[in-house]
């Protein structure tokens, strides 16, 4: 008997070896947050100069480690495999009970799914030796848009949906909808994933946010260069009042995600 494309996608997204390669994407996820979040702290405390606290100033350190180009394309593997799964569930996973529900998960899978696509091109890119700049790409992302016409008010939706996005990661540490993801441990441990869970969704929902404003402030001013991406972001906490404390504070919420995706890694409901 033939197999159809769609139990041919359904065995492959439910097979042990897609299981295994996208748990390793969360854990490659929570290294890269976790150097993130330590370049952030370094950017507060005057010792990040010359890093880009963002996933491809991340990726472009981890090379640097001992052992590192091999993690690397262990990240490429695992981001791609992890993007992958998120695509066949948005298309196959009927677990989710209403159209509506239906449709936000799939939406926000797809979403998911792109992101961890593109991450695994950046790790391929870094790991076959480039150097790709994030900040660079926004801001000729956001000229490119505001010299064709209605191009402003289309930075300024970019900016909007990344506030609304950074909205939802607070909302979701806050209201620990991120324990749908998973499968909590028995306590004690259940605890201290939670915690880290709740501050490391609600640090990457500010730093988002801050990239939400400066796209905003892009095209108000005009000025492409203003549209920076996380790295920028990050960096623009350093001059605002408590800025430095602010910014270790997010660092540190970066780091604790990061750990919780290690957690996820094991815990996640695939």
């Amino acid at each position: 008997m033939s197999t159809s494309p769609k139990q041919a996608a359904r065995s492959a997204k439910n097979s042990t070896a897609m299981h295994v390669l996208a748990r390793s994407g969360f854990a490659a996820s929570g290294l890269l947050h976790i150097i993130i979040g330590s370049i952030a702290i370094a950017l507060a405390t005057g010792s990040g100069s010359g890093k880009e606290a963002d996933q491809s100033g991340a990726l472009a350190q981890l090379k640097e480690m001992p052992g590192g180009l091999v993690l690397l394309w262990a990240a490429v593997v695992g981001f791609a495999a992890l993007g992958a799964w998120l695509l066949l569930s948005a298309f196959l996973d009927r677990s989710w009970a209403g159209k509506r529900s239906r449709a936000a998960h799939a939406a926000e899978s797809i979403g998911k799914g792109v992101v961890y696509l593109v991450l695994a091109f950046t790790a391929f890119v870094v790991a076959m030796g480039d150097s790709p700049s994030s900040a660079q790409s926004t801001s000729k992302l956001s000229g490119a848009l505001m010299a064709t016409p209605g191009g402003v008010f289309v930075v300024v939706a970019i900016g909007l949906a990344l506030l609304a996005v950074a909205g939802y990661m607070v909302f979701k540490g806050a209201s620990k909808r991120f324990e749908r993801d998973i499968r909590l441990p028995s306590p004690p441990a259940d605890g201290a994933v939670r915690m880290l869970g709740i501050l490391g969704y609600a640090a990457r929902g500010i730093a988002l946010g801050a990239v939400g404003v400066l796209f905003i402030v892009a095209a108000a001013t005009h000025d492409a260069s203003k549209a920076g991406g996380l790295d920028a972001a990050l960096t623009s906490f350093v001059s605002l009042p408590f800025g430095v404390a602010v910014l270790i504070v997010i660092g540190a919420g970066w780091i604790a995600f990061g750990i919780y995706a290690f957690f996820r890694a094991r815990l996640a409901r695939l």
